[in-house]
């Protein structure tokens, strides 16, 4: 179980980067994104939803256990917030390679940047959820301002 978690919560050993462990975990996150969870929400959006929750929770308990192993608070070797936290950003968005790279970029900043409240989730939840939940935010904030720069591009 405990090589299980180490595979899961560092992105299929992404996370082991010596440079950027969390940029090379969101790209697992793409990879998913556009293979897996797109053609799912495209098909259903009720149906990746829930998909979404379940991993979700799943996600926020290896984490934790992760935690325990690593004997760190949310270790720069776990990238699973990233790998999820990418498929967030790019929730409904176009599958192409320019959103693609803009999601991925905006997600990246966004989650380097921690605006509020990702800054106060990551400054005082404890545990799995805590390392899950900042991304989730960075990757709301993501997509929200690709459809925003898209939009502005479209009237520009």
């Amino acid at each position: 179980m405990r090589s299980f978690i180490i595979f899961v919560a560092t992105g299929a050993y992404t996370g082991y980067s010596p440079i950027a462990p969390g940029t090379a975990g969101s790209i697992p996150g793409l990879i998913l994104t556009w293979l897996i969870f797109a053609p799912l929400w495209q098909y259903s959006v009720i149906l990746f939803l829930i998909v979404f929750a379940i991993l979700f929770a799943a996600s926020c308990w290896v984490a934790g256990r992760a935690e325990e192993i690593f004997e760190r608070r949310d270790d720069s070797r776990i990238v699973i917030d990233e790998v999820l936290g990418m498929t967030a950003a790019m929730f409904l968005l176009p599958i192409t390679w320019r959103y693609l790279a803009l999601g991925f970029f905006l997600f990246r900043l966004f989650d380097t940047v921690k605006p509020f409240p990702a800054d106060l989730i990551d400054r005082r939840m404890h545990g799995g959820t805590g390392v899950m939940l900042d991304d989730l935010t960075a990757a709301i904030y993501a997509n929200l301002a690709v459809r925003v720069l898209v939009l502005l591009a479209h009237h520009i």
